[in-house]
């Protein structure tokens, strides 16, 4: 099996693992926000890699990940540099204008913070207004809602499922974009 196709059957396992935790945890909000954190940190990975037309770079690249180090790129100088999660998700921001607003959300619950402790205050509040409006736009567009602007985090919540779905429909047309070898436009 070459590598991109490893790559990809890792990225599907590792999709389909995320969809039964969802189905388990609805109950746990928190956990929930972790794992669409995570189903989109595979999307943005598949799409950096679909934004790169030079498929020996592509393929230079996979297995990095595969042998478990980081991507490296080479700089204008000949130097290389590591890409880091926050290159991949502006990249996707570009092409699709919501991964940063939630990718940063989700990270709240990846990351021990007081987002936590949201039987008590809710973690959207604490968001800046730009995000808050990025995410209830996405929501409403995409979800049905919710309708309020200053909504409850189980009122947010409610939709993690949706969202996740719509975040690995996304990721399985990346991924077969990427087992034939397609390309993204960034404009």
């Amino acid at each position: 099996m070459d590598d991109i196709k490893k790559f990809c059957e890792i990225l599907r396992k590792r999709s389909a693992e995320h969809s039964e935790a969802m189905n388990r945890v609805r109950d746990l909000p928190g956990m929930m926000a972790s794992i669409l954190r995570q189903e989109l940190d595979s999307m943005v990975r598949a799409i950096y890699l679909l934004t790169i037309s030079d498929l020996r770079e592509r393929n230079r690249l996979v297995p990095q990940t595969l042998a478990g180090k980081i991507w490296n790129v080479p700089t204008e100088k000949g130097k290389q540099r590591k890409v880091t999660d926050r290159d991949m998700v502006e990249l996707s921001n570009k092409l699709q204008g919501w991964t940063l607003s939630v990718y940063k959300f989700g990270c709240a619950f990846i990351h021990f913070s007081s987002s936590h402790d949201y039987s008590i205050s809710n973690p959207f509040d604490s968001l800046p207004p730009n995000e808050q409006s990025d995410i209830l736009e996405h929501l409403r567009n995409y979800h049905g809602g919710p309708h309020s602007d200053h909504p409850s985090f189980n009122e947010i919540a409610a939709f993690f499922p949706r969202v996740f779905e719509k975040i690995a429909g996304n990721l399985e047309c990346y991924i077969n974009s990427l087992e034939s070898n397609g390309v993204e436009s960034v404009a």
